[in-house]
């Protein structure tokens, strides 16, 4: 089956690429062709170039405002290469996608030839949560259950969906697995963007103009039995309590996501 049959065929995603020396993060609409090709459309503009790597962070979540520790929605990062630009349109050829469904893979897309590049990074420690206590929850953001991390993987981005919290002082507080592929990615470069929509509220009608908010920050671990860990638990679980099993699991991993700028999409982010 084509991604189209599992996630309709117009829908809105995330872009992200590396560009010169940095990164760029789009906010469009996706158009999904029966070959799993991509045309995106960037209401703002680009100046994304030909050949250009891009990845599309993919699901169906527009409308969804109930979720369960599962995630039953069709997610996915998709990897492609940028075949064709036409003023705000970019048309992309896929490289690389897998989609998710819950915690089943559902399809496996690889380019004849293409092979996932490796990682040679050593893996490091995470940088310790320097926080002393958390700020109030912020209200605004209890209705958005998940958003979208993107990672600073080789070659071009990884994208994420993940449930948050955040607090009044814009800090973004998430839990990870362990054993996964974005932790893996962190312990190599804990620099990280986090990209807050509005999607579990609006149709898609009304959510081609929502409100976004993209997070340049640098991932930080909290650990576990500090005043911090049981100040974010407590608050995380009572916005998203579908994750609170996730608590009992045997190195859980906490981050602390200070906010270093809010990024404009379109705007080129330095990556020295």
């Amino acid at each position: 089956m084509a991604l189209k049959d599992y996630l309709g065929e117009q829908f809105l995603g995330i872009l992200a690429s590396y560009q010169g020396r940095g990164i760029v993060h789009h906010i469009g609409v996706v158009y999904l062709r029966r070959n799993d090709q991509i045309r995106f459309f960037i209401p703002r503009g680009h100046a994304l170039a030909m050949d250009s790597l891009v990845t599309l962070h993919l699901d169906n979540r527009t409308g969804v405002d109930e979720l369960d520790a599962e995630l039953r929605v069709y997610r996915a990062s998709y990897k492609g290469r940028i075949v064709h630009i036409d003023e705000n349109w970019i048309t992309v050829d896929p490289l690389e996608c897998q989609l998710v469904h819950g915690l089943k893979l559902i399809e496996d897309i690889r380019a004849p030839g293409y092979e996932y590049p490796e990682d040679t990074r050593a893996a490091q420690a995470l940088p310790l949560a320097t926080l002393s206590a958390m700020a109030p929850p912020e209200e605004k953001d209890h209705e958005n259950k998940v958003g979208v991390l993107t990672t600073l993987t080789p070659e071009q981005p990884h994208t994420t969906v993940l449930a948050f919290l955040t607090s009044e002082d814009d800090d973004v507080f998430l839990i990870i697995e362990p054993g996964t592929f974005k932790l893996s990615v962190l312990a190599r470069d804990p620099r990280c963007f986090f990209v807050i929509d509005e999607r579990a509220k609006f149709t898609f009608d009304e959510a081609i103009h929502w409100n976004y908010t993209i997070m340049e920050s640098v991932a930080h671990e909290i650990p576990k039995g500090t005043p911090l860990y049981e100040q974010v638990r407590t608050a995380f679980i009572i916005k998203n309590p579908w994750e609170a099993g996730f608590f009992m699991l045997d190195g859980l991993t906490m981050l602390h996501l200070p906010r270093k700028a809010v990024v404009m999409a379109g705007e080129p982010r330095p990556l020295p």
